[in-house]
């Protein structure tokens, strides 16, 4: 892989935020996260988890080759997402891309394969990040190797979260 040590900020291309509506009604609201007949064949979700982040923490960098994540903040924290365009070819290559997600902005983020991302829960209390990638962690029966390339303990990384 080659990386730029110097990123540019800036929208990274094939990077889609999406705002989520939440509808409300006496019993609270709800959100759609996503909608086949909205969604592309190559990014349709094959599996969905949700991880809690205690606040002030970070998830990432990591970045995949093939697998496209599905990530939707709706709260009830607030989190600082990064993407970083690492992909060599893209019209985007050496962008970096930051956003606020989350309570206060339900948004989707869908990152495709080749962009560092990282996200940290920068509110105060902990905060749930639900995920639809296109691919199955660890393969069709968990008998295949990870599609993860970590960043978070690489000396002099280009990939740091401010």
């Amino acid at each position: 892989m080659s990386v730029s040590p110097e990123f540019t900020r800036g929208r990274i291309h094939d990077v889609v935020v999406k705002p989520l509506a939440k509808f409300l009604d006496e019993r609270g609201w709800l959100a759609e996260l996503f909608r086949s007949d909205e969604t592309d064949t190559e990014t349709m979700p094959v599996m969905a988890y949700v991880s809690m982040t205690r606040p002030g923490i970070a998830r990432g960098p990591h970045e995949h080759v093939e697998q496209t994540d599905w990530f939707c903040f709706i709260g009830p924290s607030n989190f600082k997402v990064y993407l970083w365009d690492a992909r060599p070819g893209s019209p985007t290559h050496g962008v970096k891309q930051t956003l606020f997600a989350g309570v206060d902005a339900p948004v989707a983020v869908i990152v495709p394969p080749g962009i560092v991302h990282a996200y940290k829960n920068v509110g105060s209390g902990d905060g749930i990040v639900f995920n639809a990638p296109n691919r199955l962690y660890a393969g069709e029966g968990k008998a295949s190797p990870v599609d993860e390339i970590r960043h978070e303990d690489v000396a002099e990384s280009p990939f740091i979260l401010d």
